[in-house]
């Protein structure tokens, strides 16, 4: 999706494919982003059926005052998610995980919706 003209932030959400490993409370933070940490929003939801790959996603999301996004510019999001008992995850099945991306690289495995609709990437 080309951007062409300003994009509210709060339209925008991102979900990470992943396989949970086990039955725990998970916890999101934001470490840092450009838009503030307060301004960046996590929640982990089931999926109805498992999938190759996954059985949970992590949706990260903006608040009201997140901001814009013009055209051309990005946000940039340093985030972690934790077990609630700091227990691993094996993300060598994790559909949404690279294990060779060891710098920003892009992928169709996250996928990213405005107002709830995919606008790119590949759903499992």
């Amino acid at each position: 999706m080309a951007i062409t003209e300003a994009l509210p932030l709060k339209d925008v959400t991102l979900r990470y494919y992943f396989t949970v490993d086990g039955e725990q409370p998970q916890n999101f933070f934001c470490d840092w982003s450009q838009v503030g940490s307060a301004n960046v929003t996590g929640r982990f939801v089931r999926l109805p059926a498992a999938l190759a790959g996954a059985d949970h996603y992590a949706e990260i999301g903006f608040t009201e005052t997140a901001g814009t996004l013009s055209p051309g510019q990005s946000v940039d999001l340093q985030i972690r998610i934790s077990k609630a008992d700091w227990s691993n995850y094996s993300q060598s099945d994790d559909y949404s995980f690279d294990a060779v991306a060891t710098a920003y690289a892009k992928t169709l495995k996250i996928t990213g919706y405005v107002g709830g609709e995919l606008q790119w990437g590949i759903e499992p």
